[in-house]
């Protein structure tokens, strides 16, 4: 259980180097030519959380289960791409399928390595992005307003793609500000209201400081998620043992890999808890959106348990792992037994009670 993003960007900016790091692998070709990359290289990751770690060793687990998240290196675009230019359609398709998008630009100099464009230029490379998505958004939006499938949209549904289309040929991408009309965007797949992360990959040089590149492009994208790696440097780190990674780290003055702060930015852009189930068989973490009430954190385990829900015992991660057991959270007050409007919190311990009662459930906390 986790989320997708897939690593977008022009020919030759490092996404495929990147894909390889944050997998650990080397199934993405890297290469310096455009279109290196054609179909889409996935990768699914493990979220290693110490909290995990400690419940299992608590519960005497059998297995430990990691929520993960899915990395889909996405073949390079080029200007045009909404019009089929380069791998243009191929790229489009493949990127409405991710929950969040890795806008990977190049922040580097290096005259070993082309260009597409044939300069270094991030501000215009990720405009470039921008702007074939918003074509192909605008594409969609006007297809859907035809006068014969306009008749099959509600009014409100109408007056909504009208707004959104007025919006994106000004240039704006598509603000999703409820929960019903980010359905309604995402049933027509529409790529603007995808939310994303724009990654600055630097040389080693420029990986604590920034350089020109990156603060240009912090200063025009102020509000966005912003974070500089160094694609070269991350593949170094994961081909090394644990121990070598902290030493090499700790000599370039790295705190923390970029595979760590993707994973912190994409769970905090895409509003993500988790929580813990643990016992004997298993120890495993889930991973919710914010505010999910416990009947629906519990059909994440499985289907019926949201129809069947009867109440969730909970306790925090913090309280299991100071008294050691579920159980001795009980006798000391910290177990809470929660209903059907509860709150799932970030770190919570839960043992979903349903009916009827499956004698093969596994989640038990003790």
């Amino acid at each position: 259980m986790g989320f997708k993003c897939g690593i977008v960007g022009l020919p030759n900016v490092g996404k495929s180097t990147l894909f390889n790091a944050l997998t650990a692998s080397k199934n993405a070709e890297a290469a310096n030519f455009p279109f290196c990359t054609i179909d889409p290289n996935i990768g699914i990751v493990d979220v290693v959380d110490e909290r995990l770690d400690h419940l299992s060793k608590l519960s005497n687990s059998k297995k430990k289960i990691y929520t993960n998240i899915t990395f889909v290196d996405i073949a390079g675009l080029v200007k045009g791409a909404s019009k089929g230019e380069g791998l243009g359609n191929k790229f489009l398709s493949h990127i409405r399928e991710v929950d969040a998008i890795i806008h990977l630009v190049r922040c580097f100099e290096s005259d070993k390595i082309t260009h597409v464009n044939s300069e270094i230029n991030p501000l215009g490379d990720l405009e470039t992005i921008k702007t074939e998505i918003i074509l192909s958004d605008i594409d969609i939006i006007q297809k859907k307003l035809e006068k014969g499938k306009k008749k099959l949209l509600s009014t409100k549904e109408v007056e909504l793609l009208e707004k959104k289309l007025d919006q994106l040929n000004q240039g704006t991408e598509v603000e999703n500000n409820t929960d019903e009309n980010t359905k309604f965007f995402s049933s027509l797949g529409l790529l603007s209201i995808k939310p994303k992360i724009i990654v600055c990959n630097v040389d080693e040089g420029s990986l604590s400081e920034g350089n020109r590149f990156t603060k240009s492009l912090k200063t025009k994208y102020s509000d966005e998620k912003i974070v500089i790696i160094c694609a070269d440097i991350e593949d170094q780190i994961m081909g090394l043992d644990k121990d070598e990674r902290e030493t090499f780290m700790k000599e370039i003055g790295l705190n923390k890999t970029g595979l760590n702060q993707l994973i912190r930015e994409g769970y905090d852009l895409l509003n993500l808890d988790t929580f813990f189930t643990s016992g004997p068989e298993e120890s495993r973490a889930w991973t919710v959106e914010k505010n999910t009430p416990a009947p629906k954190a519990a059909s994440v385990i499985h289907t019926d348990f949201e129809k069947n829900f009867i109440r969730a015992e909970a306790v925090t991660c913090e309280d299991f792992i100071k008294f050691g057991s579920a159980e001795k959270c009980k006798e000391n007050g910290k177990l809470r037994v929660e209903g059907k409007d509860y709150i799932i919190k970030d770190g919570d311990v839960l043992y979903f009670r349903v009916n009827p009662w499956p004698n093969f459930f596994h989640t038990q906390i003790n």
